[in-house]
């Protein structure tokens, strides 16, 4: 396990097999997304203090943190709503530096944002269809295909309102929007959040079949458990900073890991 703001060494294998082999073959491919030294401020505060993070092709990566430690900060950053003060993202290649956000999306960056953001007066295939890029129209039938394929509870439901369903529901709604982009890149922000077990049970097992079709993911999870789930890595935020990262089986469990999401809470607790 490795304390810091730096990444350090190549990502070994998750504890999941459908993982694993993912991870082996990234780990000798340069990060499809990397983070150097990425800084965010709001107002005069520094939200984000100089993260680094690398998410390799096909690799599935853990974001843990306690409430209001950077993740949805980082994720928004990533994805091109938040600006960065100082530091650089690249994706497959490319600076993120200064893109729009429809930009960043068409580069292969899904964003499923915290809050689930759905259109009352869209139609879930409405929803679904208002995510493809205009040069991808052409490819919307097949997307549809694939996102109802992932979540068959959608299909029941889609000519009627994106809001006229099951808070699960609509969070399986709010990732297969992410996904009609096409993404090699998926962020997920928080999507077990006021959810029953039940439905995030459901989730997370669509998850793993997205994953299994190659899709790298960053899992932005405040549920230890369910954030290491799907993981190859784990990456912990307190105060904007990396403060601990290694495997699922280095993290679960760890001292240091009990250590900092106390002390974010405490801290919480008297702000």
């Amino acid at each position: 396990v490795y304390l810091g703001t730096s990444e350090g060494g190549a990502p070994a294998p998750g504890v999941a097999p459908a993982a694993s082999a993912g991870a082996a073959s990234a780990a000798v491919a340069p990060p499809l997304l990397a983070l150097r030294g990425a800084a965010v401020n709001y107002g005069g505060v520094r939200a984000l203090r100089g993260v680094d993070l690398e998410v390799r092709s096909g690799e599935a990566v853990a974001l843990l943190g306690a409430n209001g430690a950077g993740k949805t900060t980082l994720a928004r950053a990533i994805s091109g709503a938040a600006p960065l003060a100082a530091g650089e993202i690249h994706f497959a290649g490319h600076s993120l530096a200064g893109l729009a956000p429809e930009r960043i999306t068409a580069l292969g960056i899904g964003h499923c944002m915290e809050g689930r953001r759905i259109f009352s007066s869209l139609s879930v295939e409405e929803n679904l269809l208002l995510a493809v890029p205009t040069a991808d129209r052409a490819a919307s039938g097949a997307r549809l295909g694939s996102v109802y394929a992932i979540f068959p509870a959608l299909t029941a439901h889609r000519h009627k309102s994106g809001t006229a369903m099951s808070g699960g529901q609509q969070q399986m709604l709010a990732i297969g929007r992410a996904l009609m982009s096409a993404p090699r890149l998926l962020i997920l922000d928080e999507v077990s959040l006021g959810l029953a077990p039940i439905a995030v049970g459901q989730l997370y097992e669509a998850l793993a079949r997205i994953r299994a079709t190659g899709v790298a993911m960053l899992i932005v999870e405040q549920n230890i458990h369910r954030g290491l789930q799907l993981a190859d890595r784990a990456c912990v935020l307190a105060h904007g900073e990396v403060r601990l990262t290694g495997r699922p089986d280095e993290i679960r469990g760890s001292r240091e890991l009990r250590e900092l999401y106390v002390g974010e809470d405490a801290d919480a607790g008297r702000g």
